[in-house]
């Protein structure tokens, strides 16, 4: 089969998944208590509708949607609410969440229940299911499903694709969740695409996921237009309009989204999602991620409730060894460092990775010897130096125009750097203050 890409940049970091790739999912332990944020996704936070003292149960809202661009959040144990305050959280401060006492019951709520005939259910109802069961982006974004999958009129989504990449290094979850649980997938993928009433289905699996391909390969032969597309290994091959790319040839243009070119991509995880709460009316309480990284005892790959802290995984993998110079949630590219083990798992959580020196190169940064580099892998075709530079001279009208906002922060140019300028970083805090300068302009008008 012929292996495709995307055809401009990207690198190609250590892979480090021999950690976890050949560990099965194992249920995590129930923790004795769960922190749960009521900040999980893009878009207006959740308001609590729970007060401290109540008895909950577990799938019952406890939280509900905030806004047009929101979802519910759901309890994922059964218990009582403790408390209600802010809490630290994987974004980098305290934000408010609903922490719940756990009973050791495991009651669940009345609400959870199977769909009556999931055959029968049109495009609208998925979505309110998939909406109501606080379905999110699985991959790290954290998007609410809902409005992904309704797009407006006008757009006509003719393929869907479902991205099993996993491009980033030592994370193993989707690789795991395919070849585990490989009609879970298939199916809320097949889901997904009648929702859409897309004529074409994809399922994109890196070259490094044989046994994945195998499983979905053979299971996709149930599902009418939906073909398999395996990929070269190449980070970022994961990203959205790479994908899209590689696969379709479509390209998404500067400022739009995979829609204006009739595609929409989604996680495998998220499709996983979907036919729990379709089928079995569960609702996003727990996902699969991976523990690794050579500053912990034992990786594996978990299934987690959402709100248990990342400290008392890091314990059920055996705790940190060696010299953790840093403890990231996500990936090594595009992974946010965490500040403390007390903050709790999220619905984009994919992974916790405890990086020891040895992983991390912390070397001083030094003056651009503009080599180039940078710009031969970004994989936009920007000017990575040069939208930092204006960033770091506080000129974002000029980074807005050398189109900073298209940087999908994927991390390609920091890790090339020979200079090791935090170049991420530096367009990020420019893509902040043009976002924000754009609303202030657009509230202005009003």
């Amino acid at each position: 089969m012929l292996k495709v890409t995307f055809p401009a940049g990207g690198v190609h970091p250590p892979e480090n998944k021999f950690l976890t790739e050949h560990k099965p999912i194992e249920k995590a332990k129930l923790p004795k208590r769960v922190v749960i944020p009521l900040i999980q996704h893009i878009g207006a936070p959740a308001k609590a509708i729970v007060n401290i003292g109540d008895r909950v149960k577990k799938g019952q809202v406890i939280a509900e949607a905030g806004g047009f661009v929101s979802v519910p959040v759901h309890s994922s144990i059964s218990g009582k609410v403790s408390a209600i305050a802010d809490f630290p959280h994987p974004f980098g401060k305290n934000l408010p969440a609903i922490v719940i006492e756990n009973d050791n019951k495991e009651e669940w709520d009345e609400s959870v229940k199977p769909s009556k005939d999931i055959y029968r259910l049109f495009p609208d109802e998925i979505r309110v299911i998939v909406r109501d069961a606080g379905i999110v982006g699985m991959g790290g974004a954290g998007f609410p499903t809902h409005i992904k999958i309704t797009p407006p009129k006008e757009k006509d989504i003719e393929i869907l694709i479902l991205n099993g990449v996993e491009c980033e290094p030592y994370l193993t979850a989707d690789d795991r969740l395919m070849i585990e649980e490989t009609k879970r997938v298939v199916k809320g993928f097949e889901i997904l695409m009648k929702c859409l009433e897309a004529n074409q289905g994809y399922i994109g699996i890196e070259a490094n996921k044989p046994e994945a391909m195998k499983k979905i390969r053979e299971e996709l032969k149930k599902v009418p237009n939906a073909t398999l597309v395996e990929l070269k290994v190449k980070y970022p091959q994961g990203a959205e309009k790479q994908l899209i790319k590689a696969i379709t040839d479509r390209e998404v243009p500067s400022g739009g989204l995979p829609m204006d070119v009739g595609v929409l991509v989604q996680n495998v995880g998220t499709a996983s999602a979907v036919y729990d709460a379709i089928v079995n009316g569960i609702p996003l309480i727990e996902r699969v991620l991976t523990v690794s990284g050579k500053g912990i005892k034992e990786p594996k790959n978990l299934l987690v409730r959402i709100g248990t802290l990342f400290s008392d995984l890091i314990e059920e993998c055996g705790g940190l060894i060696g010299d953790v110079a840093k403890v990231v949630m996500g990936g090594p590219m595009m992974g946010l460092a965490q500040y403390s083990l007390d903050v709790p798992v999220i619905k984009g959580t994919s992974g916790i990775l405890c990086l020891t020196k040895e992983e991390i190169e912390l070397e001083e940064r030094s003056n651009c010897i503009r080599c180039g580099k940078c710009i031969e892998s970004c994989p936009i075709k920007l000017l990575p130096t040069t939208i930092a530079a204006f960033s770091e001279y506080r000129r974002f009208d000029d980074a807005e125009d050398y189109n900073a906002l298209d940087c999908i922060e994927c991390g390609c140019c920091s890790y090339v750097c020979p200079a090791k300028i935090p170049l991420v970083h530096l367009i990020r805090s420019a893509k902040t203050e043009i976002m924000l300068k754009n609303r202030r302009e657009k509230e202005e008008k009003k």
